[in-house]
């Protein structure tokens, strides 16, 4: 893992803001907020389909422009959640499923260093000449001699082994039974796979199902997860889901509208290996709710122990100070208050 991976952050996504710069110029913006309205039905995740999402130049455009930096910050909280299980691995090869313009590529080599053989996989050949664009753009070695393939993902789908699979804001695209065949193969393929999708209800879902297709083939579970038992959340009740801050591009504003210069992406993950790694003990499941003198935190725990909430006070000493800087996310106790 890189030493200064949160540090290393800002420069990575300020280098890719920078290879998005200028996408949609020559683009009617109404085109663009078009496009992207679209696809934000899509990656909801109520459109599953037997086609690609990405279509032509301008829907990748406004995808990249619009989506790529929040799903670069999604899959970079995923993987340095995995990188805390597994202090002591890095991938050497990666293979990015549905891959698109290659946001997970990217936040993979934010969060490792050194040498890494990488294969973005994408039936959408204008996301994939854009994402080798973007890439040769960067200062990367390893995101330069990238690998771009057209793949069809879905049911006969074969993955190259490898010690890293990412499928991200992919597994609500597809039909269930694709969904499944998917997730299968990346489990065969890979020792190590993060899925990602949307931090509703309906991609929590896909992320539980398919958390348990990866314990049944074989995998433990590394993150969020502090056990490979069943998930203690009630279904329909609540949803698992983190927060990752994202800095608006000028489309976010005019598509959305409002003033503030960043949002939150919301998403739900899960990280499984087929080597040891350690979960955390616990996970904070939500923003920690700081009061007069405490810090309440809610937290999902070891097997048995389920989902509670713990009261951090000033008595706690050092442990308060932690529950003060704490985060939604973040494992608990941390290892050093």
């Amino acid at each position: 893992m890189n030493a200064s991976a949160s540090a290393s952050v800002p420069t990575t996504a300020d280098t890719l803001r920078s290879a998005l710069g200028g996408l949609l110029d020559g683009l009617p913006p109404k085109q663009a907020t078009a496009a992207v309205e679209r696809l934000i039905a899509n990656y909801r995740g109520r459109t599953p389909t037997d086609a690609p999402v990405l279509r032509d130049r301008s829907d990748v455009a406004a995808y990249a422009a619009y989506r790529m930096p929040a799903t670069f910050e999604a899959v970079r909280a995923a993987l340095y959640a995995l990188a805390e299980a597994a202090p002591q691995w890095a991938p050497g090869s990666h293979v990015d499923v549905g891959g698109g313009t290659g946001a997970a590529t990217w936040a993979v080599d934010a969060i490792w260093e050194g040498p890494r053989d990488t294969t973005v996989l994408d039936w959408a050949e204008p996301a994939l000449a854009l994402g080798k664009e973007l890439a040769a753009s960067s200062g990367s070695q390893v995101l330069r001699a990238a690998e771009w393939r057209r793949a069809v993902i879905g049911a006969g789908l074969v993955l190259p082994e490898a010690e890293l699979v990412t499928v991200s804001y992919v597994l609500g695209e597809l039909t269930p039974q694709a969904r499944q065949a998917v997730v299968a193969e990346a489990a065969r393929a890979g020792q190590a796979v993060v899925l990602i999708e949307p931090g509703t209800p309906e991609g929590y879902l896909r992320i539980r199902e398919a958390r348990d297709q990866l314990i049944a083939a074989g995998l433990r579970v590394a993150a969020p997860c502090p056990h490979d038992g069943t998930c203690p959340i009630e279904v329909g009740q609540d949803w698992c889901h983190f927060s990752a801050r994202v800095s608006r591009s000028s489309l976010h504003r005019q598509v959305k509208g409002g003033s503030l210069p960043y949002e939150d992406e919301k998403f739900s993950y899960v990280a499984a290996t087929r080597f040891p790694a350690e979960p955390a003990p616990s996970r904070i499941t939500r923003r920690p709710q700081i009061r007069k003198g405490l810090v309440l935190l809610d937290l999902c725990g070891p097997e048995g122990e389920g989902l509670t909430r713990a009261t951090v006070t000033k008595r706690h000493g050092d442990l308060y100070k932690a529950a003060r800087d704490a985060d939604w996310g973040q494992e608990w106790p941390p290892t050093s208050p």
